[in-house]
């Protein structure tokens, strides 16, 4: 890593994304037309260290384009990606191996991110292989002390992850996402695939997590409602663009934007389904 890439200064945020563009070429089924979608349309937003910013959207909104291409799983059209001192947007995909471990990416389906012929403890020391972290004693230590961080028996290490639950298979992605001691994780949909009892378990797991390593979080949802929990800033997300942004609090209690109200709107009517489904009035 460059010698300024993990430095924050006092007034320099850990993330800033400016101008983030990125289209893709799609052919039609008819006529093989080619088709143009703009999925990251002038993308603005900052992140300070040790706190967490929610980009919040429904499908298609371009949220989980803007993810992949901050951890460099895809190369932005345009625009910079500023990590502390560095513009990580135009470095090509060689020379970002000391950058992974700056930034760590948790996705929805833990299960499809893991080799399944994997135990835990080879899926949580993977990145430390890849990078050449320690010996190998030093890393099973590391593993072990991971798996109890996140809830994890250290005696399950050697089971193959296909044995764990998916909150349980969440929790490992998590220590493996951990492993590199990174400073930014990205959380794509990572709490929409489990049930409200496991999902409120991880959300308060997250945020030990964040208090004890001063971890700054970019977390993708479509759930406002789930992001008011977690998030101390939202960026509302429409078409590829930022159409809304502020404080947790203000944009919850009082969105301002179509799309910002719709999301609202359907997490309500999600709530009362759900309350109506287990008998629980109001």
């Amino acid at each position: 890593m460059g010698p300024d890439a993990g430095i924050v200064g006092n007034n320099q945020p850990l993330l800033r994304v400016c101008g983030l563009y990125k289209r893709y070429v799609r052919r039609s089924n008819i006529w093989q037309k080619r088709i143009s979608i703009e999925a990251a349309c002038g993308v603005d937003f900052e992140i300070s260290a040790g706190t967490t910013l929610a980009l919040v959207g429904s499908s298609g909104s371009g949220k989980s384009t803007v993810a992949r291409c901050v951890a460099r799983l895809e190369t932005p059209d345009a625009g910079e990606i500023w990590v502390g001192g560095t513009d990580i947007a135009r470095i090509r995909h060689r020379d970002l191996l000391p950058f992974r471990a700056e930034i760590q990416m948790i996705f929805q389906d833990a299960i499809t991110s893991m080799n399944p012929r994997f135990s835990a403890a080879q899926i949580i020391e993977e990145p430390m292989l890849i990078q050449q972290r320690g010996s190998k004693t030093e890393r099973r230590s590391r593993v072990e002390e991971l798996m109890s961080e996140v809830g994890v028996s250290p005696d399950s290490a050697e089971r193959s992850v296909m044995e764990f639950s998916g909150g349980q298979r969440q929790r490992l992605a998590i220590a493996r996402a951990l492993a590199l001691q990174p400073n930014l994780l990205i959380l794509d949909e990572a709490l929409s695939g489990l049930d409200l009892s496991t999902e409120a378990q991880i959300v308060n797991l997250l945020l030990e997590l964040q208090a004890a390593h001063s971890l700054t979080y970019l977390f993708i949802s479509h759930d406002l409602p789930l992001v008011a929990r977690l998030a101390d800033t939202i960026a509302v997300i429409s078409a590829g663009k930022i159409v809304e942004q502020g404080p947790t609090t203000q944009v919850i209690s009082n969105p301002t934007h179509a799309e910002s109200k719709a999301l609202m709107a359907s997490a309500t009517v999600f709530q009362k389904n759900y309350a109506n489904l287990l008998g629980v009035s109001g």
